[in-house]
């Protein structure tokens, strides 16, 4: 009976894992980075993610491998962009902080 469901105040609460937020995250910043790595011969690993969700935020750190040479800083950026706007948006979890760290810069394989 489609008129008798309970408010949704009433009727519980999702829980996401931790590891579905991880994934969320390591898809997006992969996305971030596709143009930069486009026309590369070598290209980095697949971004590192963990994640920690005190309370109702999310809080993510990103490790991943960037070419060289190339805007650093503007590709940080996008990563922690893209990632907080897709955790925010699949999950409805706010997202406290997105921590980018660069691992490893990889050089040559420009074609």
């Amino acid at each position: 009976m489609a008129g008798t469901a309970a408010p949704a105040a009433e009727r519980g609460r999702t829980r996401i894992s931790d590891r579905a937020y991880a994934r969320i995250a390591a898809r997006a910043a992969a996305e971030a980075l596709a143009g930069a790595w486009a026309g590369r011969s070598v290209r980095g690993g697949p971004p590192t993610v963990s994640v920690s969700v005190p309370g109702s935020t999310v809080r993510v750190r990103v490790e991943v491998e960037l070419p060289f040479p190339a805007d650093l800083a503007a590709l940080a950026r996008a990563v922690r962009d893209r990632v907080g706007a897709q955790v925010k948006g699949l999950t409805g979890t706010r997202v406290s902080e997105v921590v980018v760290v660069v691992e490893r810069l990889v050089t040559g394989g420009r074609s």
